[in-house]
């Protein structure tokens, strides 16, 4: 015995369910971007004590529940915000084309603009934050294995690993201090020592 169905009507096909379900995961993909790009952006412009979750749902246009639903807890969004725009800013850096003497200049362009902005905020917070601080520490493994392959893509076998790992540092520092300069300074001061540094690597490579 067959079950009867409404005049007019089928069951779905696999197919119709396959496009179904697509649908809804694409759905799903954009509200958790949406909501992942309006944190990055709170972050940058009102800070972390001012990145709540109500100021992320104002900019992204979401409500409370979905956005809880992804992110259930203020320390969980931030993270994921950070670690979504490291994964996009690397991409970024390691596909456009280059020449082998702009290495250090794209190591340093890793460590500004927003990504920087929004990472530093919560290194800042996560100083006297113990939530945060835990949320930070698998970022933070994220974001050192993400510099280390691009690093490793940049560089190639031209230098060790303990002489990447400087170079990483002495921009990151640069990054710290571009906050009190002025972009004139700024501009001044690396063009004065990144040739110095790149001398440095380049006369001790491997």
């Amino acid at each position: 015995m067959t079950e009867d169905t409404p005049d007019g009507d089928s069951p779905p096909d696999d197919a119709e369910t396959t496009r179904t379900q697509r649908t809804q995961a694409q759905r799903t993909a954009a509200t958790r971007a949406k909501v992942l790009d309006a944190t990055v952006e709170a972050l940058v412009d009102v800070g972390y004590a001012g990145t709540t979750t109500q100021e992320v749902n104002r900019r992204a246009g979401v409500s409370r529940g979905a956005l809880l639903h992804h992110f259930p807890t203020r320390e969980s969004l931030v993270v994921a915000a950070v670690g979504h725009l490291v994964d996009r800013r690397m991409s970024e850096l390691l596909t456009r084309p280059r020449t082998g003497d702009e290495d250090i200049d794209i190591l340093l362009e890793a460590f500004a603009g927003p990504l920087f902005d929004a990472a530093l905020e919560l290194w800042v917070a996560a100083r006297t934050d113990p939530a945060l601080r835990a949320a930070m520490i698998p970022l933070e493994q994220k974001v050192s294995d993400a510099i280390t392959t691009g690093s490793a893509e940049l560089f190639g076998d031209r230098y060790t690993p303990d002489q990447i790992e400087l170079s990483v540092e002495l921009v990151r520092g640069l990054a710290v201090s571009r906050i009190l300069r002025t972009a004139d300074g700024d501009r001044a001061l690396t063009r004065r020592l990144l040739p110095i540094w790149k001398e440095m690597i380049a006369g001790h490579g491997k």
